[in-house]
């Protein structure tokens, strides 16, 4: 998609927004039409050469009562100004996050989460100014039109001396957007990399401790830092370079017309009204040379913000980001959307099969192939193998979490067409390998906008094995766990996402490793209280635990993205040796 088409289809998202904010932005660069011929007559009748008869003081209060109605024009500008570019931000960011979550879970972003920040925002908002300044360059047109022919009717000659030579160094000047375009892209790359870093440092604290890697992570960060202060300081040089040309071309008109019109004035051709006419309308146009170049400079930005966008798409139309939707901004709209995405009513599962499930990384060619899975209702399957065999690809590839290259999952019988969307709670309720834990309350943790039904979130915490560690926490369920649950161990964090994914009563629920950071005995009680509270609940769990291995009435063994062998604990133990090896490994252990 094209940087032009990309903004047209910006403005036809509210069009009718759009021209709004145009006609009143026009008539608010057209206003200054009016007083600059109320002062040409101002100084006409100082010198004795005025047509209108109205008197220096009626003259003043027209001036002074333009100057009050553009101040409310004004007003109702930036009103109007402000609620299309929300609009507009607004529908940009809504579907890139709406693609983003609809994306399989494991490759949702190709960014660091720092990067994708400053997708969200930076970007976003270059598309919003550029959109956003083609209102003023068409309204400054409008001016420019309209006051360039009226000075061609006062005098022609000296309109075409003075304006033509602005028009040439705009033109020069603007030659140079595109090292500016250059050097904006950069600046952009660089602060991407250095949010990205931040977000990555906070996110591995312990593990640079442990490493000793202060120093690396630091020198590294420093260089990071170095190389945003010289792209941005480029960045900023040659902006404030090309408004400094912009700028004072003005300037440059000023001391034109004060050479010409000495001449003309002696002559009797050119009044002093024409004179401070053209010394008035002089600002505007030269405003309006420079806003276009700006308006230039932001489009060719634009296009950089365009290309950064679709990036994060992953081979997406970019037709994506500007897709109409609502932005469900009235609490009418609002109660519709939550009653539209009300859960509906699930069936209850009997069976789970999967047939050839496959995906291979497109990094390393590594993952799972031609994996068969069926699971019935009540039954706890364990899938088990040495690092590296597929464990944790099988179950995300089965969850949508990742796409599958080929194979069927069927859902007693029926085919699913899209497991992304259709493994959610109810259905299903997953807890992954590592917890993803927020800077909140232990509750709000657990519930994740679940209503608080007190009898549903105690069930949850008993299984979970959660109790006695709310009992010692200070605030209880109320306590703030610190961003990623610092302030728990892991075994505590480990039970919280259990309890999060048991707390939504799904008719599926799948752990990924769930009991890594347990003891033995929290282990045991956590199986226990699982089929002892949901007597009917159906587990795929992903474990090398032997706690969880001697319960499963089914394990699969996986070795090199297949199924090595599969069957109870007792016949692997006897027929299969990897299976020997995990267990006994975890028994010394």
């Amino acid at each position: 998609m094209s940087t032009f088409t990309y903004m047209w289809r910006l403005i036809k998202y509210r069009k009718g927004w759009y021209i709004l904010n145009a006609l009143v932005w026009t008539g608010i660069y057209l206003m200054p039409i009016v007083p600059g011929l109320i002062t040409k007559e101002f100084f006409d009748s100082l010198s004795g050469d005025s047509t209108m008869g109205v008197g220096i003081w009626g003259l003043i209060a027209l001036l002074v009562s333009f100057a009050l109605a553009r101040s409310a024009i004004v007003y109702l500008g930036f009103i109007t100004d402000v609620n299309y570019r929300f609009r507009m931000g607004m529908l940009l960011r809504r579907n890139l996050l709406e693609h983003i979550l609809k994306e399989p879970g494991a490759r949702a972003i190709p960014c660091s989460p720092g990067e994708a920040i400053s997708h969200f925002r930076d970007d976003v908002d270059q598309s919003e100014e550029a959109v956003s300044w083609s209102v003023d360059v068409f309204g400054m047109t409008c001016f420019a039109v309209v006051a360039c022919f009226i000075l061609l009717r006062i005098d022609a000659q000296m309109t075409m001396l003075v304006f033509l030579p602005l028009v040439v160094v705009i033109v020069a000047a603007q030659l140079a957007t595109t090292r500016l375009q250059k050097y904006r892209s950069a600046s952009r790359e660089s602060t991407a990399k250095v949010t990205g870093a931040i977000s990555e440092m906070f996110g591995n604290v312990q593990a640079i401790q442990v490493a000793g890697a202060e120093q690396r992570v630091t020198a590294r960060f420093r260089e990071l830092n170095d190389n945003r202060r010289k792209s941005m300081l480029k960045d900023k040089l040659m902006t404030e370079v090309l408004d400094s040309v912009f700028s004072n071309t003005v300037n440059l008109g000023t001391g034109l017309i004060l050479l010409l019109a000495g001449q003309k004035m002696r002559g009797g051709d050119f009044t002093v009204g024409d004179f401070s006419l053209f010394v008035y309308y002089l600002t505007f146009v030269t405003q309006f040379i420079s806003n276009f170049g700006k308006f230039l400079t932001y489009f060719k930005q634009m296009s950089v913000a365009l290309l950064r966008l679709t990036g994060i798409l992953q081979g997406a139309p970019a037709q994506v980001l500007t897709e109409p939707n609502s932005l469900n901004l009235s609490k009418r709209n609002e109660g519709q959307s939550e009653k539209g995405n009300a859960h509906p009513s699930v069936e209850r599962l009997e069976r789970l099969e999967a047939e050839s499930l496959t995906y291979k990384y497109p990094e390393t060619g590594r993952g799972i192939e031609g994996v068969n899975l069926r699971l019935k209702r009540g039954t706890f399957t364990v899938v088990t193998g040495p690092i590296g065999s597929g464990k944790t690809t099988l179950v995300r590839t089965l969850l949508g979490l990742l796409p599958q290259d080929r194979g069927t999952v069927r859902w007693n019988g029926e085919a699913i067409g899209d497991a992304g969307t259709f493994f959610i709670p109810p259905r299903s309720a997953y807890t992954a390998q590592v917890p993803r834990l927020y800077s909140a309350t232990l509750r709000e943790n657990i519930l994740l906008g679940q209503p608080d039904n007190s009898e549903q979130l105690e069930r949850a915490l008993h299984t979970a094995v959660l109790e006695e560690d709310i009992e010692h926490l200070q605030l209880g369920l109320d306590t703030v766990i610190g961003p990623r649950g610092v302030k728990l161990s892991g075994g505590q964090a480990q039970r919280t996402a259990a309890a999060r994914m048991l707390v939504r009563d799904a008719e599926l629920y799948v752990f990924d490793d769930l009991s890594s950071a347990l003891d033995v005995d929290t282990e045991q009680k956590l199986w226990t209280r699982l089929f002892g509270d949901r007597n009917d609940a159906t587990c795929l769990v992903v474990s090398h635990r032997k706690a969880a291995l001697s319960r499963a009435d089914h394990i699969i063994v996986m070795k090199d993205g297949r199924i090595e062998a599969e069957g109870t604990a007792e016949r692997l133990l006897a027929e299969n040796d990897s299976f020997r090896k995990l267990w006994h490994g975890d028994e010394s252990s």
